[in-house]
Parts: C-alpha cells; sequence; structure tokens
C-alpha cells in the first residue's frame, strides 16, 4: 500500500501563502505611503503653481530690498512673504493717525520704488490679487480706555485709521510712472485694521515698539485651483 504524504506538500503551501502575505503587505504598506504624501501635499498646497508663485515672490522681494538699500530707506521686508514693516514711528505722532511730515517725506521716497517694482514686473503684477495696507497697535490701553472693550475698539480704530491715511497717502501722490498702472493699482488696493490682535513677540514678551507699525501685503494668485477644474471640463 502506498501512502501519500500531504505534509512536505501542506509546508510548500505554507510558504507560498507567507511569501504571498509578506508581498501584499509590502504593497499595501507602500500604497499607504503614497497616499499620505499626497494627502499630506494637498493639505499644504504643494503645487507646481505654488513653488512658482513662491520663486516669483522671493525674487520680487529681493530686488525691492536692493532698491530701498539704494535709497537709504529703511524698512523691514520679509523676502519669503514679500509683507513690509513700517514702524508707526516713521509716518505717525504718538496717538495720531495722521501722517507726520517726517511720514510723508518718507512715503514720498517709498511709494514710488514700491509699486514701480511691482507694476514694471509684467510676471510679478499678473500674478498678484491684492496689495493690503495693514495697520497694527500694540496693546497697550488709551487713558480713556476704562474697559477691555473700549481698549480693543480705540487700537482697531486706530490701526484703520492708520492704514487709511497710508492708503490715502497713495492714491492721490503723484510720482513718474504712476499714470502708466493707476487705474491696476487701485483695483488691487484695500485697506485692514488688525488693531491688537497680532503683536510682535521678542523673547516671549510683547515688543510695543514693534508691534505698532504699518505693513504692505501682496496677495499672490494660486490658480491650481481653477487650473483643476479647467481640466476636468
Amino acid at each position: 500500500m502506498k501512502y501519500i504524504k500531504y505534509g512536505n506538500r501542506s509546508a510548500g503551501n505554507d510558504g507560498d501563502e507567507n511569501v504571498f502575505w509578506v508581498t501584499m503587505s509590502d504593497l499595501l504598506l507602500g500604497l499607504a505611503v503614497i497616499f499620505i504624501i499626497l494627502f499630506v501635499f494637498a493639505i499644504t498646497g504643494f503645487t507646481q503653481n505654488k513653488v512658482e508663485e513662491q520663486k516669483t515672490q522671493y525674487e520680487f522681494s529681493e530686488k525691492l530690498v536692493q532698491e530701498l538699500k539704494k535709497n537709504n530707506i529703511q524698512a523691514d521686508v520679509d523676502k519669503f512673504s514679500g509683507r513690509i514693516k513700517i514702524s508707526d514711528l516713521e509716518l505717525f505722532e504718538l496717538n495720531s493717525y495722521e501722517l507726520s511730515e517726517r511720514g510723508k517725506q518718507y512715503l514720498s521716497k517709498f511709494v514710488p520704488i514700491y509699486f514701480n517694482t511691482i507694476m514694471k514686473d509684467p510676471e510679478v503684477r499678473k500674478n498678484i490679487s491684492q496689495i493690503i495696507i495693514e495697520g497694527h497697535t500694540d496693546s497697550q490701553a488709551f487713558a480713556d480706555a476704562r474697559t477691555p472693550e473700549m481698549k480693543y475698539y480705540k487700537n482697531m480704530d486706530l490701526s484703520l485709521k492708520r492704514a487709511s491715511s497710508v492708503a490715502q497717502y497713495i492714491i492721490f501722490c503723484d510720482y513718474e510712472g504712476k499714470a502708466q498702472h493707476q487705474q491696476a493699482m487701485f483695483k488691487l488696493l484695500s485697506v485692514q485694521g488688525k488693531g491688537q490682535s497680532e503683536p510682535v513677540i521678542v523673547n516671549g514678551k510683547e515688543d510695543f515698539a514693534k508691534s505698532r507699525r504699518v505693513e504692505l501685503k501682496i496677495m499672490f494668485k494660486d490658480d491650481s485651483i481653477l487650473d483643476a477644474i479647467k481640466n476636468k471640463e
């Protein structure tokens, strides 16, 4: 009588099954990693358009820094965000929203350089959706602000009026090259009063002097979503 040995065959099958499941596990793990990477890229906006936008923004900021230095104009420029911070001491008297004579002189030099640098570069100009003028204050209270609500309101009001004063100067001042881009500039400008909501923190404490400022912030377009929609249509 011949006996059929099943043992070796079963052992071989088990080995094959183990290899199969190991391979499937590696494949599923790989797919999961790819999915996670794509998900992170999606939520962080990591697109080719975003990379190009950042490059354009940095190149513009670098060019602006050089122009400001050449003309001895003091301004804090963040090259990665394109945000410019101007101290309130350059523009206003204490607790005032009216431009000081020093402020007018500062803007008379700053404004032509800033807007001509933006508007004369077609690559920068076509990618801008908005130029925001933001007013900021520190968190210190006014003498007549007897409640937290009044303190908050007065700081918000002062910051908005200061931003509006800078915008008013930009709109009505005259300089070489303005006529060529005036209408485009008017469509881009907007004003915001941030009050005490975004203080400048140094070594864990608010720097009151640096918190009192006016910022000019460029918002660049991100067409990646629109392009995706158009490609589907």
